[in-house]
């Protein structure tokens, strides 16, 4: 019975180790990273435990499976790209409902509408889900061409990231959306992902 125990809660803790993985902007957009810290904190706490645990028991008992299976997941957690995945299935599930908002905003129907803020959209209460930290997004403007950001992640200042729209499929440069973007990714036709931290 005890080996029972010690096998689920090995599951157990690995198990939340790879949902947390996977879905934390998601979790983050949802509680906020302030609120984000007690679970990373008991998270892997449990987890670091159960993986001595584990270990103690496989010394001492010869019972290997609770250990492998914390192994596995450390594996995983190093290794397996969680936030690519998340990403992907981001931009995937979104892609056209968010064409679908930059048609609207090119031909005039959805318009910049944040007091003090001419490049600032509140997405209509349909379309929030498209963009984190509260379905806002940014539009700029070169010339005549409108390029759209979509954000995946909100942080705080100038920490942020998303998807870029650009009818003309041309790429963002580093500074664009006032950012200082790291990484600028092409995701697809006149898509790019973007990051600044």
């Amino acid at each position: 019975m005890k080996r029972n125990r010690l096998l689920l809660l090995s599951l157990i803790s690995s198990l939340l180790v790879i949902l947390v993985s996977l879905f934390q902007w998601d979790l983050i957009d949802i509680i906020t990273e302030f609120l984000m810290l007690p679970i990373w904190l008991f998270v892997y706490a449990f987890f670091i435990i159960m993986t001595i645990w584990t270990l103690i028991h496989l010394l001492k008992n010869r019972k290997w499976q609770p250990f492998v299976i914390q192994l596995i997941t450390i594996l995983l957690w190093f290794f397996f790209p969680f936030n690519q995945i998340n990403l992907d299935l981001n931009f995937r599930i979104h892609q056209d409902k968010r064409e679908e908002v930059a048609t609207k905003i090119e031909n005039g129907v959805i318009k910049p509408n944040v007091p003090n803020s001419p490049s600032l959209i509140q997405l209509p209460k349909e379309y929030t889900q498209l963009s984190k930290g509260g379905g806002d997004i940014v539009v700029e403007t070169k010339g005549k061409a409108k390029s759209i950001l979509f954000f995946t992640y909100r942080g705080m200042i100038d920490n942020f990231s998303g998807f870029v729209y650009n009818p003309n499929d041309n790429k963002p440069s580093k500074s664009d959306f006032n950012g200082d973007f790291k990484q600028i990714k092409k995701v697809h036709k006149n898509w790019y992902y973007v990051s600044s931290y």
